[in-house]
């Protein structure tokens, strides 16, 4: 059966995107609901560095329509503070927050740092995670920034446990092009500058080639995170014509 197309930007809260994107003088309280418009998914990064109140997510659901995926990145202080040790309490508060999107909960991002390197130590952090939660049905993605990560240990572990592994392309990361899950997670951060960069029509093109043959398997998510000067719009858009 042919999977589903799910492509957004990294966040949506941007003022420099007014006039590019938003309507001059639109609200920002409005930008959510005009963004879904025009895209079927976002990625909400705010909830990285805090944790957003339980009203933020109803209001966030009642901006959206029926259809709308929100994929959700882990708060950074499970996966850059405490790095995946000790962290009940972080992962009860979090989830208790993101259940308020229910059925528009799409995928949890976790977005490790580059210095968060592959060992045995670290690899039983993660294997001991999902032993306390793989009765709690939820879709996981796992970005790793660092070459170590590469290895079919961590594939296997994944596969294991049905999550997804981040395909992110960037300059300055690896760029590794695994499935682990029955979905398939894109991150794009900008083909040369992180966030400040735009990627070409030949580029994207490639991209859709790619997604043309994952959705025969996979449901696809793709986000775009070039968010400088709009680029994450402008690609998120070129990319939706692209894969029509």
């Amino acid at each position: 059966m042919a999977g589903k197309l799910f492509i957004g930007t990294s966040g949506w809260n941007y003022f420099s995107w007014q006039e590019i994107f938003y309507p001059p003088g639109l609200p920002s309280k409005q930008y959510l609901n005009f963004y879904s418009q025009f895209f079927n998914t976002v990625e909400i990064n705010s909830s990285f560095y805090h944790f957003p109140l339980t009203k933020t997510y109803q209001n966030w659901y009642s901006q959206t329509p029926q259809n709308f995926i929100f994929s959700v990145k882990l708060h950074r202080s499970i996966t850059h503070i405490k790095r995946m040790v000790d962290m009940q309490k972080e992962w009860e508060k979090f989830i208790d927050g993101v259940s308020n999107l229910a059925e528009k909960l799409g995928i949890i991002l976790f977005q490790f740092p580059s210095s968060f390197r592959y060992n045995d130590e670290i690899f039983r952090r993660i294997e001991n995670f999902f032993v306390r939660i793989m009765k709690e049905k939820m879709k996981l993605a796992f970005e790793f920034r660092h070459q170590s990560w590469n290895n079919g240990e961590i594939e296997k572990l994944l596969k294991n446990y049905r999550a997804g592994w981040v395909i992110a392309n960037s300059s300055r990361y690896p760029e590794i092009e695994k499935i682990t899950s029955d979905f398939v997670y894109v991150r794009m951060h900008g083909p040369e500058e992180l966030f400040a960069s735009e990627y070409s029509i030949t580029q994207l093109k490639k991209l859709s080639e790619k997604i043309k043959k994952w959705k025969k398997q996979y449901d696809v998510f793709v986000y775009f995170n070039n968010d400088f000067y709009g680029y994450a719009v402008k690609n998120a858009k070129q990319l939706i014509r692209l894969c029509e």
